[in-house]
């Protein structure tokens, strides 16, 4: 099957839009934003608990809400933007975000909290494909994958600040008040990114039929048609299927049975895109993306990664707060030298990206693997009290230098040779990858240790957790040496 084609695609020469700094700074504003407001809530569970009156079950719901309507909306939200300007559904997003913070920090009850997070979600999910499309329409070659590094310095920075500042609010705020300003803090930002987006973003424009009634009549249904409303239907409901018993803490057999569910929509979702496509429509996804091997395998070893990835900042501060009766502010700060190293070498990686390739990717998935190998060395000394518990930060740092030049780097060359009018949709499906990734691999991961923990001690089981991971990081690292390899092969066929 051919590869899909666009005359406006990242390789065509097109002369840069003067407007596109200013846009990447709003994007910025808006992602830095999103991220904190979900790091940040880790550290004010027990507030929010304690605040409330809230449930476990109720604890488990204000993450999971969020994780699920997030990850149920991208693919949908990522198409909506590429055929109705990304620029609008962006702000549409990051005004429900707000709002829903708002609503979040006022909350009377666990019930209002909950439902404010599944909103939240929703916000988040519409934001979040449009940064990715928007770099991919108004940045070209070098200078994209600067713009990457970017966002990635911006991931590195705020997951790692969120933890710290989220337990300075709680101090200076206290139980009752403390956890309200974690939620709340998300509004200036929130505020200040609709005004610059108002006055920055470059007015969309849409031309889907004549002017008059019948014109706009018929431009309506187009862009129904466009936005392929089963094909999202079946996404959506697939992927909430597939992430529900990995995120509901009480998972019955019945619940796991959803994930039978989930794989077969994947598969009814494929039939209909390839008939929607037949008939002549525009598919939600355009399935002869995957056709293309640097994107199918870029999106296989981003979630890869963070099916790995991700859950060791989860055992990290497990093994702090539980295994050693540390505060949740100790925990955070642990992190603090991984965020700013993660932020330096996605900026420098960012930078460099068109010369060495997967290359970058390679080289991070090798540090994170050295750092997870320091990591495990470092818990077991400090088990036998030959080490401080500290020199985690060294180790750590590591890790964060993996983040930095694994998935901006990746981001780059992944969505390389897709097509503008797919950017949105198709940044949308490897964040929906990261999404599945991550929460597969923390429920799993966890786990594990904690069935661990009923035979063992705290760091033998954290050491077989970090094992895991860095089982499912070489899985990874075989997934870009296998796309070097396709590129290379790619270039010598060409020649």
């Amino acid at each position: 099957m051919s590869r899909p084609t666009d005359s406006r695609g990242p390789d065509s020469s097109v002369e840069p839009d003067p407007v596109r700094w200013r846009v990447l700074f709003v994007l910025l504003i808006a992602i830095f934003m999103s991220l904190v407001g979900v790091s940040i809530v880790n550290v004010a569970l027990p507030s929010i608990q304690e605040g409330l009156g809230a449930s476990q079950a109720d604890l488990q719901w204000v993450l999971s809400g969020y994780a699920l309507t997030f990850g149920i909306v991208l693919i949908a939200a990522g198409r909506a933007g590429d055929l109705m300007g990304r620029g609008g559904i962006f702000i549409i997003g990051v005004g429900i975000f707000t709002a829903a913070s708002v609503a979040s920090g006022v909350a009377p009850n666990a019930e209002w909290l909950n439902i404010a997070r599944f909103v939240q979600g929703v916000g988040s999910g519409l934001l979040s494909p449009q940064g990715i499309g928007m770099i991919q329409q108004y940045f070209r070659g070098a200078e994209r994958g600067r713009a990457f590094g970017y966002f990635g310095s911006v991931v590195g920075v705020s997951v790692g600040i969120g933890p710290v500042l989220g337990g300075f609010l709680i101090k200076l705020g206290g139980v009752d008040f403390g956890w309200r300003l974690t939620f709340l803090v998300n509004v200036p930002a929130g505020i200040a990114a609709i005004i610059l987006a108002l006055r920055w973003f470059p007015k969309p424009l849409m031309n889907f039929g004549p002017k008059g009634a019948a014109g706009e009549q018929s431009r309506t249904m187009r862009s129904l048609r466009a936005l392929d409303p089963i094909g999202s239907a079946l996404a959506g409901l697939a992927v909430f299927a597939i992430l529900f018993p990995f995120v509901e803490a009480k998972s019955s057999a019945l619940t796991w049975l959803l994930l039978l569910f989930g794989l077969v929509l994947v598969a009814v979702w494929v039939w209909w895109e390839r008939r929607y496509a037949r008939q002549g429509h525009s598919p939600m996804v355009d399935l002869r993306l995957f056709s293309t091997r640097s994107f199918a395998n870029g999106t296989i070893i981003v979630t890869l990664y963070f099916l790995g990835m991700t859950s060791i900042w989860v055992l990290v501060a497990l093994y702090i707060q539980q295994g050693l009766g540390r505060s949740a502010l100790e925990s955070g700060l642990i992190g603090i030298p991984s965020a700013l190293s993660s932020a330096l070498s996605a900026n420098w990686a960012g930078k460099r990206v068109v010369r060495y390739g997967r290359k970058l990717v390679i080289g991070g998935l090798l540090f994170a693997l050295t750092g997870l190998a320091l990591s495990i060395l470092i818990i077991l000394l400090h088990a036998n009290g030959h080490l401080s518990v500290w020199w985690l930060l060294l180790s750590l740092t590591l890790i964060g230098v993996a983040q930095g030049t694994v998935i901006s780097p990746n981001q780059t060359l992944t969505l390389a040779d897709v097509p503008l009018h797919y950017a949105g949709s198709s940044g949308a499906i490897m964040q929906t990858g990261q999404r599945i990734g991550t929460s597969i691999g923390i429920a799993m991961i966890t786990a594990a240790v904690f069935a661990a923990l009923t035979v063992t001690s705290w760091p033998i089981a954290v050491t077989a957790g970090f094992i895991l991971i860095g089982l499912v990081i070489l899985s990874a690292l075989g997934m870009a040496f296998k796309d070097l390899h396709d590129r290379a092969k790619s270039s010598a066929s060409d020649e």
